[in-house]
């Protein structure tokens, strides 16, 4: 998108990963201003046009759902308004309904990446419980305990319409390429919401 003229300002919590994007921006010769912040805590009103968020950047994978609503109201309070937009992915809770989470993470394993172990679901709270392994910058295996929760069509359209988004869309999103043209299915495991103020 800097390549493309836009101003671009990029946040994460974790610093190695706000390095690695700021020597990728300067290895591509763009300017993007980066920081450090927590997305439950944003202190940016009213400041930007689009606030994207893709591959599950914090939402949903905070323990209660109260953070993961937290993270949707700091983005919609960081957007101009009117016509400020919010394009975001979620895992899509109707995959589960009809498939086993697991064998699909199982199967999207590759060479040199991390290990997915123990995972369950609970119908009850949509919420996948599961364990990860992964070689850390130093080259050491860490071990990372995650809650993921897993949301249907219509909470998100709840949520976003709560927050006071007029105009709210939800597609299909393939891993890793997300297009308008993707209508939602229960084979989908992520859904893309485009939301506007």
């Amino acid at each position: 998108m800097a390549k493309r003229g836009y101003n671009v300002t990029g946040i994460d919590l974790s610093d190695s990963m706000l390095n690695k994007a700021r020597e990728k921006a300067r290895k591509a010769g763009v300017q993007i201003a980066f920081g450090k912040y927590d997305a439950r805590e944003l202190p940016f009103r009213g400041e930007f046009d689009l606030a994207i968020m893709l591959c599950e950047g914090g939402f949903p994978l905070m323990e209660t759902d109260e953070m993961n609503f937290k993270i949707l109201e700091n983005a919609k309070n960081a957007l101009k308004e009117p016509g400020g937009k919010l394009i975001f992915t979620t895992l899509n809770g109707l995959f589960p309904l009809f498939h086993s989470v697991k064998d699909f993470l199982a199967s999207q394993q590759k060479d040199g990446t991390s290990k997915q172990g123990q995972s369950t679901f609970d119908l009850m709270t949509f919420r996948d419980h599961n364990t990860t392994t992964f070689i850390d910058d130093s080259g050491k295996e860490k071990e990372l305990k995650s809650n993921e929760r897993y949301y249907i069509p219509s909470e998100i359209t709840w949520m976003l319409k709560s927050l006071g988004f007029k105009k709210i869309d939800i597609f299909g999103a393939k891993l890793g390429a997300f297009s308008r043209n993707d209508k939602l299915t229960t084979e989908d495991f992520e859904m893309l919401a485009v939301a506007e103020k």
